[in-house]
């Protein structure tokens, strides 16, 4: 019987994505705003590894962490937001089942590793503030090469399992996704076959993803905080404080987003909220990010002003070799 049933039902080779829903008249608008969003993501993280790389007062361990999670979110915001602006352009909602899939992969990929990278920075907070004369010894460039490398392996592992089974799935009947980008949920839900095995991957590999290097990160702050605390000077704790603050905000904004689309339940009127924080989590977190450790760091903004003083004379000379010429 249930043969006979599958035979009748139709298989379908696209989704369609509903994205914000029948928004024709906002659509210009909302693609000039996503526009803007992704060239200062791109611009804004693109400026971050840049002077990492060229400033050696910035070739410390935070920075080689906050180097590779910014190149971490320009792959981010680049494997979703072209996606939506073309949709957005055109008008086309639609996106073959294989390219859903492939598009949660690297979606799945990179929000672990970020998970993961976030813990690997509070770590070294924690032994810059609780550790600070073996800390140098505790992490040195080969340590931190070895955590950059075991997050992306490790998340490139755990996704390579769940989209095993997420590419032996069969899509039936029902095609369209009440969202702007793939979410594995909504697209688990939309099969015709046995999805148990692949919902408790899911569930495992998010689950360990996440709540893990959440737990690191609280212990992490706990032992900061109390350690701060315990300075007696004035001065002392702020100079302490400011070497993490940035860090700790990035990490609550995160966090915050990320419990709010997946962990807390939403009906069916509260869609339109849930989409809001997706957008938050997935499109606007990558933004403030570099904005968050220009404002908050004091290095950061010492790179970035000596960067600028040394194009303002380039700028000059090459002005007035134009002028004589």
């Amino acid at each position: 019987m249930e043969k006979g049933e599958r035979r009748n039902q139709t298989l379908i080779m696209e989704f369609i994505l509903l994205g914000f829903g029948n928004v024709t008249g906002l659509q210009p608008l909302l693609f000039l705003l996503f526009l803007v969003i992704f060239i200062v993501t791109v611009a804004g993280n693109i400026l971050i590894v840049t002077l990492v790389v060229a400033d050696r007062h910035l070739h410390t361990s935070m920075y080689f962490f906050l180097g590779n999670l910014s190149c971490l979110e320009i792959c981010y915001t680049s494997t979703l937001l072209p996606r939506l602006l073309a949709s957005l352009l055109t008008g086309d909602r639609t996106i073959s089942v294989k390219g859903c899939i492939v598009q949660m992969y690297f979606f799945g990929i990179l929000s672990a590793t970020e998970s993961l990278l976030l813990a690997a920075m509070s770590y070294d907070r924690y032994l810059a503030i609780c550790n600070p004369l073996r800390y140098a010894a505790l992490m040195n460039g080969r340590i931190c090469c070895q955590l950059v490398a075991g997050s992306w392996i490790s998340s490139l592992v755990g996704c390579t399992i769940i989209h095993i089974f997420l590419f032996q799935l069969t899509f039936c009947d029902f095609k369209e996704i009440d969202h702007f980008i793939c979410d594995i949920s909504l697209v688990i839900k939309l099969s015709c076959g046995d999805t148990q095995t692949v919902e408790l991957l899911t569930f495992i590999v998010s689950a360990i993803g996440t709540f893990v290097p959440c737990l690191l990160v609280l212990t992490s702050y706990i032992y900061i905080i109390t350690t701060i605390l315990r300075i007696p000077s004035t001065t002392g704790r702020q100079k302490a404080f400011s070497t993490c603050s940035a860090h700790l905000i990035v990490v609550i904004v995160y966090y915050m987003t990320l419990i709010t689309v997946y962990v807390v339940p939403t009906a069916n009127s509260h869609k339109v909220l849930h989409k809001l924080f997706s957008v938050f989590y997935t499109v606007l977190t990558p933004m403030i990010n570099p904005v968050i450790y220009s404002l908050r760091n004091k290095e950061v903004n010492e790179s970035l002003r000596k960067a600028i003083l040394k194009l303002i004379p380039f700028r000059n000379r090459h002005t007035s070799l134009k002028d004589k010429f």
